[in-house]
């Protein structure tokens, strides 16, 4: 399978996330690059979730539909032509990083999925469910991986 490039310019791959994205900062989704979308891809799939969280994986961020044309996305904004769905929160759009006091740092899995065909998913998917429906559908992915610790 063919590899998306995915960046972010506020943190670079396996690096600590800064304040202002968090869920206790500014709140604001952190900006991101992509590249080598395949051309016969039908959409882009993004996700961002928390492996670590205590009850189990956490969906931070959940957007479909995005524009397989588009290569990015800025801070605070919404991917182009994507729809946000629920995230762990209850709220639409990103809910930023937020671990409990003292654990370890959170690994934040930033996931983004090209896809053949579009996918329908309820508008607050577990990552269970999102992984799953993009699992059959998928061309090529990238991920980009944050650390965050309070």
């Amino acid at each position: 399978m063919a590899g998306i490039d995915l960046n972010s310019s506020a943190f670079s791959d396996q690096s600590f996330i800064a304040r202002r994205y968090a869920y206790e900062g500014d709140n604001a989704s952190p900006p991101l690059t992509w590249s080598g979308v395949p051309d016969d891809a039908a959409e882009l799939v993004l996700l961002c979730e928390d492996p670590d969280a205590p009850s189990g994986t956490f969906v931070h961020w959940a957007v479909v539909g995005i524009d397989p044309h588009s290569d990015g996305v800025g801070t605070g904004q919404h991917p182009p032509g994507g729809t946000e769905l629920v995230n762990g929160y209850g709220d639409h759009g990103w809910g930023g990083p937020h671990p409990p006091p003292g654990d370890n740092p959170h690994h934040y899995l930033f996931r983004l999925y090209a896809l053949a065909e579009p996918c329908v998913l309820p508008d607050a998917p577990s990552a269970d469910q999102l992984h799953e429906a993009v699992e059959k559908r998928q061309l090529a992915s990238g991920t980009l991986v944050g650390l965050y610790q309070r």
